[in-house]
């Protein structure tokens, strides 16, 4: 692999669809390597735009303008960082040759939305899964929730962080969800899927990365991630979470069989729910996953750096340097050009560390930051982590 000098004519450019704070580690470690990093989203001052060489504002789901900005750019690598692209412009660049779309366009086309990847997993591969259907009307939706029984959940099949998911418990909630959903997808008119709840003692993401040794793709796994969400949206995040070996193992056979049929290279943040030796698969994201931010506290490569490796075609190494934790800095408010105190307390906390996001714009529940902290082992380095965060305040100006 070669990597050439940025801003010249023998740059190795790479295209971030998406530029959020996922995409602003992985465009500062593609960077790290040389390469020319070109941000691109839905609104300006994104937090990859802040450390990228070059940024666009575009509409991402409209294929002529992207594809436009995709020939304008000549990018040698496309990374798809959010779910709501025009994936078929993807597609077709690729097909034509004219860049490499990270891990490939079909993945990008089959996980943006649930369906595809669930239909994949559950019927193409056989794994094991929730019980489910999809719904493309609120009739519909009321039949699929009989069918799998409640309670159940409710989610569109295109989203992410918890938008649009609903708990339901019972029939005089499925409006209502169908409501929620329809308001809180990333594209107007969709579907969701209806899932039955399984009883499962803890879910974790195993991030599989699947990158060139000697000119061969390999698979290696990261050590399992626990995470604790509230309404589909990750609170905090540990690693290692302790589990069974039978359990890692069924794990890391399930994300290897996705990640196999998906094909590429790059870091797949691959969600599995777990209740003693039997693991079931969820979901998988092609790229980084938000859960995976406490990897910069306890690899020796964090995930963001796993992926820009990968990406290049260079050696990996996914080894656990210590346990450690994340914690969710969420906004608290609504404003734009917010101001974050307790920042210095919040470093006082032994081994605490630190991720303001550079968010434009503050909402009740968005992710403005998050903060990291290691221990002695994952109880500890939650407790750090927790207590970091509830450190920070976010004010208005």
């Amino acid at each position: 692999m070669k990597i050439g000098t940025p801003l010249t004519d023998h740059a190795t450019r790479v295209m971030l669809l998406g530029s959020g704070e996922l995409g602003k580690e992985v465009a500062i470690e593609l960077q790290r390597l040389g390469a020319e990093v070109i941000a691109v989203d839905r609104y300006p001052n994104a937090p990859a735009m802040q450390v990228a060489h070059r940024s666009h504002v575009i509409p991402m789901t409209d294929p002529q303008v992207l594809n436009g900005i995709i020939m304008a750019e000549a990018p040698h690598i496309i990374v798809p960082e959010i779910e709501a692209i025009a994936t078929d412009a993807l597609a077709a660049i690729e097909a034509a040759g004219l860049a490499r779309v990270i891990p490939t366009a079909r993945a990008t086309q089959l996980t943006m939305n649930r369906e595809g990847i669930r239909r994949l997993a559950a019927e193409e591969l056989g794994l094991p899964t929730s019980p489910y259907a999809f719904a493309g009307s609120a009739e519909e939706l009321a039949a699929g929730a009989e069918a799998v029984g409640f309670p159940c959940f409710v989610k569109p099949v295109m989203s992410s962080s918890g938008k649009g998911q609903s708990y339901v418990e019972g029939p005089d909630a499925v409006a209502d969800a169908w409501a929620y959903a329809e308001a809180s997808g990333r594209v107007a008119g969709g579907r969701v899927i209806v899932e039955g709840k399984i009883g499962f003692d803890y879910e974790i993401t195993l991030l599989t990365v699947r990158s060139l040794r000697n000119g061969a793709v390999r698979t290696d796994f990261c050590a399992p991630i626990g995470h604790r969400q509230q309404k589909g949206d990750y609170v905090e995040s540990w690693q290692p979470q302790i589990m069974s070996e039978a359990a890692l193992q069924a794990a890391q056979e399930i994300a290897g069989k996705v990640t196999d049929a998906l094909g590429g290279l790059g870091v797949f943040g691959v969600e599995l729910f777990v209740t003693g030796d039997q693991v079931w698969f969820s979901e998988v994201s092609p790229r980084p996953h938000d859960t995976g931010l406490v990897t910069l506290a306890t690899q020796t490569m964090s995930e963001f750096a796993l992926h820009a490796r990968a990406i290049l075609g260079l050696p990996v190494d996914v080894s656990l340097r210590e346990p450690g934790a994340s914690a969710v800095i969420y906004g608290g408010l609504e404003a734009e050009g917010v101001v974050f105190e307790g920042v210095a307390e919040a470093l006082s906390v032994p081994t605490a560390d630190l991720r303001l996001f550079g968010k434009p714009e503050a909402f009740e529940r968005r992710r403005m930051g998050v903060a990291l902290a290691r221990g002695a082992d994952t109880d500890q380095a939650r407790e750090r982590a927790t207590e970091a965060a509830g450190k920070v305040r976010v004010v208005k100006p």
